[in-house]
């Protein structure tokens, strides 16, 4: 097993959609050219900014491929999810990661018929993780969406017997208490840090990178403000963590995953709507969304918009 630790900013990736909502695979290289030619190294595909739950097993497959496909020749890393409610469809997922030589693979808890105990979610990891046995592994505690919430310092702990490809948590947990808890027992185990407008109390904790939706379009706000906290001067990285908050406020105001969907599409990443349960912002509410952005100082600290073939 090859464990390159996701000390950077990895982006989690949209899945890309046509019009009428239907899965646009070819997009995917749009999506790769773009973010390599913003700095970014890793990606971290169909979670939960790429929809993941929205998606069919085979439309996960199709995504893989073109992520195996496009993401070589831009230099870029991946990660995916391959967490479902059905652990046999999770096993899929999982031994095509690995077939296609991706850096790592994360899981989602189950979130309908809920592990009832920490040992229980350890089980399904492991389950999960066996069906790529020479893959790194990634829980995914994302607690406000699965509804599932151990202490992960005990995961840590208990897991690494029973998951020998275990290569740490993606922090989605806003519980800064708990991440430290965590870091001080995750010995070699990598702990990403994946709520973007916390990065810099994450920071502050031990964090060495995170896995976040924002860094599509920002990362270079993140540069910076990671730069600010190495070099000891925290009000400047405390102003650009307003900054990120304030930006996360102005698209969420219009219902967030359709509106960033939206936004990449003003970049050149046509990435296309969100699907339903979730909603997407009519053109004007975009068009108030980018003056606003700009009055953030977008230009500045947002993704260069870069000119590419469009497919």
């Amino acid at each position: 097993m090859n464990l390159q630790p996701l000390h950077e900013l990895v982006v989690a990736t949209h899945s890309p959609f046509h019009v009428d909502g239907s899965l646009a695979p070819e997009i995917v290289s749009v999506q790769a050219a773009f973010l390599a030619a913003n700095g970014i190294r890793a990606v971290f595909i169909t979670g939960s900014t790429g929809e993941s739950h929205s998606l069919t097993c085979a439309e996960r497959l199709a995504l893989y491929d073109a992520w195996a496909n496009a993401a070589p020749e831009q230099g870029l890393r991946v990660i995916a999810h391959v967490g479902s409610n059905c652990l046999e469809d999770a096993k899929v997922l999982a031994r095509r990661a690995e077939k296609l030589g991706f850096a790592g693979i994360s899981a989602l808890a189950p979130s309908y018929y809920k592990p009832g105990s920490l040992s229980a979610l350890i089980d399904c990891c492991a389950a999960v993780a066996a069906a790529a046995p020479a893959t790194p592994f990634y829980y995914y505690d994302i607690p406000a969406l699965t509804g599932v919430t151990f202490p992960m310092e005990r995961f840590l702990v208990e897991a690494p017997a029973r998951i020998p490809t275990l290569a740490g948590i993606k922090f989605t947990n806003p519980d800064l208490v708990s991440y430290r808890r965590s870091l001080e027992v995750a010995g070699r185990l990598d702990l990403p840090w994946g709520v973007d407008e916390t990065m810099l109390s994450a920071l502050a904790a031990g964090a060495k990178g995170g896995v976040g939706s924002t860094y599509n379009w920002a990362p270079e706000l993140y540069r910076q403000l990671m730069a600010a906290h190495g070099r000891g001067d925290l009000a400047e990285a405390q102003r650009l963590q307003s900054l990120s908050i304030a930006m996360v406020d102005a698209i969420a105001a219009t219902g967030f995953l359709g509106t960033a969907k939206a936004l990449m599409g003003r970049l050149g990443v046509p990435v296309g709507p969100a699907r339903l349960p979730l909603g997407n912002p009519t053109t004007a509410q975009v068009d108030a969304l980018m003056e606003k952005l700009g009055e953030l100082g977008f230009a500045t600290w947002g993704a260069k918009a870069v000119e590419m073939a469009q497919v």
